[in-house]
C-alpha cells in the first residue's frame, strides 16, 4: 500500500508546484561533496540528546522496524522539483516514540557520514511524511541519492533531508546546521520561497 502525500501542498499553498520552481521528470543529484563511503557491516544510526533511550541501531535493524512505502513530491532550494516519488522508510514518529522524547525538547539536528547536519524545529519534524527513507521508486536507494539511508521532507526545501543520514539529535535549544550557517533559510517553505535568511 501507498501513502499519497502529493496534496500536502494544501497545506501551505494554492498551486503543487511552488513559486520559483520547474517541474522534472529526472531526479537531479547534489550534494555539497562527494559521495562518502559506508559498510553495512559497521553503519549504525544512533538517536540521542533529550530523549529517555538512546537508540543505536544497525543496518538489518533500522530496516526491520515499521516502515511505509509514500508517493511524495521532492523540491531543491536550486529552483527544481519532480513529483510523484515514492519513498519508503520509517516515519519520523516512529523513531521519536521509540526513544522517548523528552518535554523539553524544541528541535532536532539530523547527522550525516560526511559531517553534514541540518535542523528542524521538533514540531515540524513530528509529522508521518517526514521519512527515514531506505528505498526510493521501489529501489534500494542509491549511494548519489543518499544511501543507505537520507530524510525526505517535502513540505520543506530539500537541503532540510540529509542524506547519508547516521542519526538524529533530539535538542532543548535551537542550532543551525551546515547550510544554515552559510544563510539559507531556517524554514526553508518552498510555498513562501523561503530560500536564504
Amino acid at each position: 500500500m501507498v501513502v499519497d502525500q502529493t496534496d500536502l501542498y494544501e497545506e501551505f499553498g494554492d498551486e503543487r508546484l511552488p513559486p520559483g520552481q520547474r517541474k522534472t521528470e529526472k531526479f537531479p543529484v547534489l550534494s555539497k561533496g562527494e559521495t562518502p563511503d559506508w559498510n553495512p557491516a559497521t553503519w549504525t544510526f544512533e538517536v540521542w540528546g533529550a530523549v529517555d533511550t538512546r537508540l543505536s541501531l544497525d543496518f538489518e535493524e533500522f530496516r526491520s522496524l515499521p516502515a511505509e512505502t509514500q508517493r511524495q513530491d521532492f523540491h531543491c532550494v536550486t529552483g527544481w522539483s519532480t513529483f510523484d516519488r515514492e519513498f519508503t522508510g520509517v516515519p519520523f514518529p516512529e523513531l521519536a516514540e521509540r526513544a522517548g522524547v523528552d518535554d523539553d525538547a524544541v528541535h532536532v539536528m539530523f547527522h550525516a557520514l560526511d559531517g553534514y547536519t541540518t535542523d528542524l524545529p521538533l514540531s515540524t519534524c513530528m509529522r508521518p511524511e517526514v521519512l527515514f527513507a531506505y528505498e526510493l521508486d521501489g529501489e534500494v536507494l542509491s549511494d548519489d541519492h543518499g544511501g543507505p539511508l537520507r530524510v525526505v521532507t517535502p513540505h520543506k526545501y530539500a537541503y532540510k533531508g540529509a542524506k547519508w543520514v547516521t542519526g538524529v539529535e533530539f535538542l532543548t535549544e535551537p542550532e543551525r546546521g551546515y547550510w544554515e550557517k552559510r544563510g539559507y533559510s531556517r524554514t526553508a517553505d518552498p510555498w513562501a520561497e523561503e530560500r536564504y535568511s
